[in-house]
Order: C-alpha cells, then structure tokens, then sequence
C-alpha cells in the first residue's frame, strides 16, 4: 500500500468525518501536514492497556494522549512509534497504565517525518477496559466483509451492519475471519439479481487479486474507507482472527496453486498486513495468531487461530492428527487457559462452525475433501472432529463450566445447540454455538452446509434456510451476534440481529 494508493482511496471518502461531520479535505500529496485517512481504533485491551492504532498518508510518529474526561482535562500523552514503508504507513501503541475497569477517551495525532513543526489534527476514539467489579457486560461478533464482490457502496449506506452493533454499545467485537477477500478483486458496478446495480468504489489494489504485501494491505486498508466501520471501530475495541480469503479460498498452509507466488509467501504477506492493518498484539512472524483475553470476572474469550497450523482439506474421513485444524501445540494451550480460567463464562471464537459442513470443491482437492471441521459422517469423529471430541471430553472431565461457542464463514446466522443424548460421540456436556455474519458479502445458506450429527447439534434458529432471489447484501441479509452477561444473576443471554439491528432470536442461559 503505496502513498499514492492511500491518497486516491482515502479521497474517495474525504468528505465523511469519523463521527458523521466533515473530515479535512485531503489535497494533493505535497500538502505539509500528515492526514490520518482511516481513522483510529482500538484493540486486544487487558485490565490496564490496549493497543492503539491508526496509519497516516506519509511517513509520521504516532502521538497518543487519553484521559477520563472527554474534553482531555489533565490528559497523558505518549511518543509512539514510527508510521513508515516498514508497516504500510501505520503504526500502533501499546498503551499500558490505563486505570482497570473505566472509560477513557484516547486521541491520536502524527508528526511528519520530514517536518516536525508539521503535525496533523487529532482523531479520537473511546474504550471501556475490563475490571474486576461485575457490570453488564455486552460482546458483538460477526464476519465474513466485502466478498463476492461487493465493496463500499456509498449510495446503499456502506458496511451498514457495523452501524448497527455501533447502535449497542457493545464493551468488545470479535471479528470472526473474512475480513479481507484478498482473492476477489472489485469492479465499479454489479449487475444485482432483482435489478439495479451496486456501485462500488474502487482503489488501485482491490482491483487485482493479492500477490505481493502491498497489496494485502491495501485490501486491509479499503475497507477501513467505510464510515461505518470507522466511527464502530473508534467507539469499540476489536479482537481479531483470520480465515481462508484473508490470503486463498480453503486455504492451509502448503495448499498447491497452479500460478502466482507460492502459498508460503501469499500467508506471510497476509500475516504481515493483518499485523499493520489491526490493533493486535501479535508480531507478524508469530507461530499463530490465537490468544486469551479477560474482560473481567464474568468473561473470558479465546481466539482461535484455525489456519496456521490446518491439515490438508483432503478425504475428511481419516482419523490423522496431521489433518486437524488448531494443531497439539495450539490445543494443549487452549487446555491451559481454559482450565485457569476463573470468570464466570468463556467464549470459544473459532473461524469455522463445528457441525456445518463446508466442503472443499476446489478440483486440487480429492473427492469428498473437507475446508471446515464437520466431516459429513454422522459416525464416530472423524478427521477434524477429532480434535474437538479430545476438547469437548477435556472440558467435561475438567468440570469447566459455562463453555459458549462464536463462529462464521457460512454467511448466514445459526444458532446451535449440541446435546449428547443426540450425538454419536457422547463424553462431552450440552453447549451453545451462534453463527453470525456476513458483515457486507453474498448471502449462503442452510441448504449449502448439511448438519453433522456426530455432535448431536439441532439447529434452534436460523437465518436464511434454503435459497434466496438475491444474495447481495442490497437484500438485507446481513447478520451479527450478540452476548450480554448480567452481573447479578450471572446469565448470558444470546441474540441474533440483523443489519439493522433488530433482533430475530435471543435466548437466555442461566451459568452452572
């Protein structure tokens, strides 16, 4: 993502601010002062800190200030670091001595590089940390942006569905993969099915498939253009994971393709612009993405990484460690957290659904190849499934109580609950899982994903059933998940919303 192509992007959108008036007119590129055309956001917060990011339109030195007074009375300010070619022109801060449990309003300038004296204005945002005293407290989570396709249509609103969960005020958001589609390039209209066309605004790399590390980050940065999703991301932290289109469609590592780079280098450029294009607090050369967050003594989260150490989508029926999805070193650790956990709740973000299947049609794979963890046998687990019976057990034994599950991918909303008097694989206890998505992309449904009963789910509700006349996210059908913990009952009601946000399905489960 070159300064060229951050100008022309950014542009498109100059005249929409962060909180809905106007933003500073971006001008030609020898203008003296650092423009922030993306906005600012926050993420992986802990008790006392959360990292703070924002990128600039030339090289700059981020400057960070928070205080608990909106208006900054008494505010503390940080050096941060470089935003330069090294990091796609970003930069994020560790902001750490943060006081536990409050609010704090957090505003980020640059100074450029080549000027000191030439300083932009600020961008504020707000984050709300976790604490120990018990209060409401409400998550969002969702995935699956800007696929099949479809882009910013400013005239139909944008990423509307961000504006919706802005609407709730949710304490955190966990993006659920698909957060990019560095495998689908956009055109500046789609004929849509009912009639009409989407218009979508286009930079210079989302009109390409992804082949280089500039160009992952300029699919990163073209969805941070939509107002929506700036003012959401301003206003809540965001915990984030990757699927298969943040680099290839079902893809794992070592998958053959027949052109372009090898798929080494196409994860590596991936990872790379997830690190500069997100709050994270992961170095791009780590093992795996997968981390644990506390948000105090009702919740914990546990974001799984499900494609840096997946097996091959090969026959899905083998039993082959070597073909599971989160690997042993990934799994032992999920153990460990888990069994230290001591809130109330703990929520399991996986990319893929567990009873859903999603085959692998690609024409490299064998016949009967599986992308997700179901294998379509209703038998004993077989495959993926292994792995998460070994969990699933793991958690019973342990007597680890009140396990929910989040997932996407599908691009519909499902909620799921597993029982074992349904199951063929029996040692485990009842669960919950709540699909949620797409945020702006096609449409799936029920009928392109049969349920595997090897876990006993039943599907209590679901979004789109069986096919639609139109799948474009014109027709509406775009859905987030929702979860609220009571402080003093300790139940965790559940709900399924649409984009604009009203609710289809909400259930309360009282904690164990």
């Amino acid at each position: 993502m070159n300064r060229r192509d951050v100008i022309k992007g950014a542009a498109a959108l100059s005249g929409i601010g962060l909180f809905g008036g106007p933003a500073p007119a971006l001008i030609a590129a020898d203008r003296s002062r650092p423009v922030l055309p993306y906005g600012v956001m926050s993420g992986d917060l802990l008790s006392d800190r959360a990292m703070i990011w924002a990128g600039a339109d030339r090289p700059a030195q981020m400057i960070v200030e928070w205080s608990r007074d909106p208006d900054f009375h008494g505010a503390r300010r940080r050096s941060g670091p470089m935003a330069s070619a090294r990091t796609g022109l970003t930069a994020k801060l560790d902001l750490d001595g943060l006081p536990e449990g409050e609010t704090i309003h957090y505003r980020v300038a640059f100074r450029s590089a080549d000027d000191p004296r030439a300083v932009s204005d600020w961008q504020g945002g707000r984050l709300r940390l976790p604490g120990r005293a018990a209060r409401t407290l409400r998550f969002t989570f969702a995935g699956d942006e800007a696929g099949q396709g479809f882009g910013i249509d400013r005239d139909r609103g944008g990423y509307r569905l961000y504006e919706a969960m802005r609407r709730m005020q949710p304490d955190v958001f966990v993006h659920q993969g698909d957060q990019i589609y560095a495998d689908a390039p956009l055109k500046e209209s789609v004929a849509l099915p009912g009639g009409g066309v989407w218009h979508n605004i286009v930079t210079p790399a989302k009109r390409r498939v992804a082949a280089s590390l500039d160009d992952f980050r300029g699919a990163f940065a073209y969805n941070l253009l939509d107002e929506n999703k700036r003012r959401f991301l301003a206003e809540v932290p965001m915990l984030v994971q990757w699927d298969d289109h943040e680099v290839r469609n079902n893809w794992y590592p070592g998958k053959p393709l027949t052109s372009g780079p090898p798929m080494a280098d196409l994860a590596r450029w991936s990872r790379q612009a997830l690190a500069d294009y997100n709050p994270v607090r992961i170095a791009a050369t780590a093992p795996g993405i997968e981390r644990a967050f506390s948000m105090g003594p009702l919740l914990d989260i546990f974001v799984l990484d499900g494609r840096s150490r997946k097996g091959p989508n090969g026959p899905a029926a083998s039993r082959d460690r070597g073909r599971g999805l989160l690997g042993d070193v990934q799994l032992r650790w999920l153990k460990a957290a888990l069994l230290r956990s001591r809130a109330t709740w703990k929520l399991i973000a996986s990319d893929l659904p567990i009873s859903l299947t999603v085959p692998d049609l690609n024409k490299d794979v064998a016949p009967g190849g599986m992308e997700g963890i179901a294998n379509g046998s209703a038998g004993q687990p077989g495959g993926r499934e292994a792995e998460i019976a070994d969990l699933l057990s793991f958690i019973k034994h342990k007597r680890i109580d009140n396990v929910v599950w989040i997932s996407a991918d599908v691009h519909y909303a499902s909620a799921i609950h597993y029982h074992p008097e349904r199951a063929a694989f029996r040692d485990f206890q009842p669960f919950w899982e709540i699909v949620a998505g797409p945020i702006n992309a096609g449409t799936g449904n029920l009928s392109m994903n049969a349920l595997d009963a090897t876990f006993g789910p039943d599907i209590v509700h679901t979004t789109v059933p069986g096919p639609i006349a139109d799948n474009s996210p014109a027709a509406g059908l775009q859905f987030f998940g929702m979860g609220e913990i009571d402080p003093e009952d300790l139940s965790l009601t559940l709900s399924i919303h649409d984009m604009e946000g009203k609710s289809l399905w909400t259930r309360t489960i009282q904690a164990s």
